[in-house]
């Protein structure tokens, strides 16, 4: 997860909202990335599909079997959807999105028995760090002045 917050600090700095994700086979960072929405003009461009996609070309596969994706913020539907089609194994975020977090929050996708794959969630690790990160990154923005800080 520090990983993951690693690169949330790298979207701060952009400009971004704050989000990093890590994917990890085998004990091995295989992509690493951080919300690109606003640079890539691309509102599929969050943390998570980014490092789906970097996982999928790694492997030359677009089934990530058996890893796990550590990312700093609850997934929303979009991603938790992707997790699902890609079949990760596993997503371990940091803290809540009580506006749209998919894994926990509004949805639970990952309960849905309807879905074919089955993966495993672990939310609230390093959550304090996590949320702390997007609480002043929000705050820069309600005061009127650009976020690159983190």
């Amino acid at each position: 997860m520090m990983e993951a917050l690693g690169e949330a600090r790298r979207a701060f700095r952009l400009g971004e909202v704050p989000v990093g994700a890590v994917v990890v086979l085998r004990g091995a960072v295989i992509a690493r990335t951080h919300n690109l929405c606003e640079t890539l003009q691309d509102p599929t461009a969050h943390a998570e599909m980014l490092a789906i996609r970097r996982a999928a070309s790694v492997l030359g596969s677009y089934r990530l079997l058996g890893a796990d994706l550590f990312v700093t913020v609850e997934p929303c539907l979009m991603c938790a959807g992707a997790l699902h089609l890609a079949r990760v194994a596993r997503v371990v975020y940091g803290c809540l999105d009580p506006k749209g977090g998919a894994m926990g929050s509004c949805y639970q996708i990952h309960l849905e028995e309807r879905l074919n794959h089955r993966l495993e969630v672990r939310g609230g690790v390093l959550a304090d760090e996590c949320r702390g990160l997007m609480h002043s990154f929000f705050s820069a923005l309600r005061a009127g002045k650009t976020p690159t800080g983190g």
